[in-house]
């Protein structure tokens, strides 16, 4: 593995261009290549982003032989394929979360790494953010004291065409997938694994949860209220209540510019940062976590796990059993 990191991005949508432009800002990481099924795209999104090669499929960008990594920003339905592809070609991957549709899929994702001895991380940027990991670092510490509950919310509304894929139950649509994974990635991050979740949603016409709001008990007996909508502007807020205090994290708590601990007892807050500073938007944390592993040989992350993606998609497929959500890879 060379000094720098050499990527490539498979599918041009909206996050890809985020990630994109984080990426020209993460040291040791360069665009080389971008791959789409419309050649027009690819060229657009290479000369918008400085990449030296545009493909016209997934194939020919997992063959460019200039590439180390795929990042996969397709919906969450392709994910499997896209990464089987990559691995195929010798290519390392960070995929776009939800890892997958379901647990089914996901191990077969996980399986298949291990097969070609090629890194695979979930693209659950938050679990690398900085005051994020501090918060899990303070938590784990005894720092604020032992959390009793945790709440967190992410909803905004979604406006847009049945065929949009975050609408389409084809392409993996729902809210528990796109959005409800960030509350519960930050409770199992502040917490540790669940014991047990119950959920409840309000469905579509064509049975995909706009709505869901969840409940977790954990370690200790701690307990966790989540939710996540697609048809509401919510705080996008989270908060931990501890023994000795509480901790709030007031603003897009899955990439937050700060949190702020007040203690019980009286005494002065203490705003809470990163050890090290967020790269862009934050996308450039988990780049530059990829290029770790990479230049230090492993095969998965610390920070973002297989067993850990594997427990949330754990989480994620009882939930969608309660609410009534079913796509077609569950079979």
């Amino acid at each position: 593995m060379t000094d720098t990191i050499r990527w490539g991005i498979l599918a041009t949508g909206k996050i890809a261009h985020t990630f994109a432009r984080d990426l020209a800002l993460t040291p040791g990481a360069e665009l080389m290549a971008v791959g789409s099924r419309r050649p027009e795209a690819a060229q657009a999104f290479a000369e918008q982003y400085g990449a030296g090669s545009a493909h016209g499929s997934y194939e020919a960008l997992v063959a460019d032989p200039d590439v180390d990594v795929i990042y996969v920003a397709t919906p969450h339905a392709f994910h499997l394929d896209n990464a089987r592809l990559a691995f195929e070609a010798g290519k390392h991957v960070l995929c776009e979360k939800p890892l997958t549709l379901n647990l089914a899929e996901a191990e077969e994702m996980v399986r298949r790494a291990g097969e070609h001895d090629r890194f695979l991380m979930e693209a659950m940027w938050t679990a690398c953010h900085p005051v994020v990991r501090a918060l899990a670092a303070g938590l784990r510490s005894g720092r604020f004291g032992a959390p009793r509950h945790l709440h967190a919310e992410l909803g905004f509304r979604v406006d847009a065409p049945p065929s949009d894929r975050m609408l389409n139950p084809d392409l993996g649509a729902g809210a528990l997938l796109d959005m409800g994974i960030y509350p519960l990635t930050f409770a199992h991050l502040m917490l540790g694994p669940a014991e047990e979740l119950h959920g409840k949603a309000t469905l579509s016409p064509d049975g995909i949860d706009l709505d869901v709001a969840f409940t977790g008990r954990y370690a200790g007996g701690a307990l966790a209220t989540m939710s996540a909508s697609m048809t509401s502007w919510s705080s996008r807020a989270a908060a931990v209540a501890t023994d000795l205090g509480r901790l709030d994290v007031p603003d897009q708590f899955h990439h937050p510019p700060y949190a702020v601990f007040t203690p019980a007892d009286g005494s002065a807050s203490v705003r809470i940062g990163g050890d090290e500073p967020v790269i862009g938007q934050g996308y450039g944390n988990e780049i530059a976590e990829v290029g770790r592993c990479l230049t230090a040989g492993l095969r998965e992350s610390p920070m973002v796990p297989h067993a850990q993606t594997l427990t949330l998609m754990r989480n994620m497929d009882d939930l969608r059993r309660q609410i009534g959500v079913r796509y077609a890879a569950d079979g």
